[in-house]
């Protein structure tokens, strides 16, 4: 993965075709599908990599990971039509030389059909193809946490970068949602959801430690989700960033 370069006009001409023929940008979901597309699915995934090429020497690795549960709304829909002003600003700023971008979702692993829904980092316009099949479920339990800390747990111990291997250099990993995280990484949910065997649960502290050894961990609140603004999880979410 990674080979290739994003370009705006192949991202227009596909939002162009998606508007003639009525098309959906999150096509998987709209279809009616609840279940994680195999392209996305986590479990048994030994490691998603971001790797150095001819074309792309440089590469670092940017992941976008959407809460998709009920109290986030509109908001990955309207995030989607962000997409080509985002990477057209580091591309045209030159910002980064060699992205390589991922995309994924988060739900809730007590009660969604699609908890965990993880893309790989893309240099070119199949990261689209990425949005494309998410599950936007619209689930969660409805008590302010969500399954955040085993998506942090898959970034941390699933993922490979050049970036960091060779450079030194860590990559980048925003999660946009307006909840808290679960206090624990729960074995029965990994073995489930990812495949893996741990021995017990994890303290969400020590997975954000270990997960911070490779990528800048950054968490967005948009405007327009049910807790933007919430004092309780601003406060949940700085203490985390202390740890």
């Amino acid at each position: 993965m990674g080979s290739g370069r994003w370009s705006t006009d192949v991202y227009d001409a596909a939002s162009r075709m998606r508007a003639t023929t009525g098309t959906s940008a999150f096509a998987y979901s709209d279809s009616g599908a609840r279940a994680v597309h195999d392209a996305l699915n986590p479990f048994g995934v030994t490691v998603r990599e971001s790797r150095d090429t001819d074309e792309h020497p440089q590469s670092l690795a940017i992941a976008v990971l959407f809460d998709v549960t009920g109290s986030m709304g509109g908001v990955p829909r309207v995030l989607q039509t962000k997409l080509p002003g985002l990477l057209g600003l580091i591309l045209r700023k030159g910002y980064v030389a060699d992205p390589q971008i991922m995309f994924g979702a988060i739900g809730d692993a007590t009660c969604d059909r699609a908890p965990l829904q993880i893309g790989q980092f893309e240099s070119d316009n199949r990261m689209d193809d990425d949005l494309g099949r998410i599950v936007l479920e619209g689930g969660g339990g409805g008590q302010r946490t969500e399954s955040y800390e085993l998506a942090m747990y898959f970034m941390a111990r699933h993922t490979d970068l050049d970036c960091v291997n060779r450079r030194g250099r860590r990559g980048y990993l925003f999660i946009i949602g307006d909840e808290m995280p679960y206090g624990f990484v729960k074995p029965a949910e990994v073995r489930r959801v990812i495949g893996d065997d741990i021995a017990e649960p994890i303290p969400v502290g020590a997975m954000v430690a270990e997960l911070t050894q490779t990528y800048n961990v950054y968490f967005i609140l948009p405007a327009g989700a049910s807790y933007a603004g919430d004092q309780q999880i601003l406060r949940h979410l700085e203490a985390l960033r202390r740890e």
